[in-house]
């Protein structure tokens, strides 16, 4: 089963992925569609508010924040990591529970870049948001790091975060039930 949507003037079918018995997702990966990358990176800007740095989540959130940072003009973005990697002079951490990852993860931002984003205006992007979790580890990082949320930006939010007046979408993406219809 499949949920046709147009997202920034672009046609795409989105798997439908079960959660449990009952309850469904669309799936929603921009990895490898360049074209759809393009084309939401340019309508969110076209909604963003004025920015220092854009920061997003490890993974699915990177092609997205790469290509709205390279269409600003922007040479530098950040991205929170899974894990802490060898180079990192050191890490915030913070925990967070995912509606697409089985289990607690962590979210770890290099100190040095904390410096950077101290002060600054912080425009946090993700390509969905569902439950949340993830946009406010997000949130608490860069907060951490002493830097100014300007905004919230997502391609999609998932279900109630649809409503959530604090987000700029592009789209509401709905859930489903077992036989593949939008619940309302």
């Amino acid at each position: 089963m499949t949920y046709k949507m147009n997202i920034a003037g672009i046609d795409r079918e989105l798997p439908l992925c079960p959660l449990n018995e009952e309850l469904q997702i669309g799936a929603f990966v921009m990895f490898g569609d360049v074209e759809l990358t393009r084309a939401c990176a340019e309508a969110l800007l076209a909604k963003a508010p004025e920015y220092d740095y854009l920061i997003t989540a490890e993974a699915k959130g990177i092609p997205l924040c790469y290509e709205m940072a390279r269409q600003a003009g922007n040479d530098t973005y950040f991205v929170a990591r899974k894990k802490p990697k060898f180079y990192m002079t050191g890490v915030l951490d913070v925990e967070v529970q995912s509606i697409t990852t089985a289990g607690v993860q962590h979210l770890y931002l290099d100190t040095a870049e904390a410096e950077q984003i101290r002060g600054k205006r912080i425009l946090i992007v993700d390509d969905v948001i569902s439950t949340g979790e993830s946009l406010h580890a997000l949130e608490t990082l860069v907060e951490r790091a002493g830097g100014i949320i300007v905004g919230k930006m997502a391609v999609l939010a998932e279900g109630d975060a649809a409503e959530r007046e604090d987000l700029i979408i592009l789209n509401p993406l709905p859930l489903f039930d077992k036989n593949g219809n939008p619940i309302a």
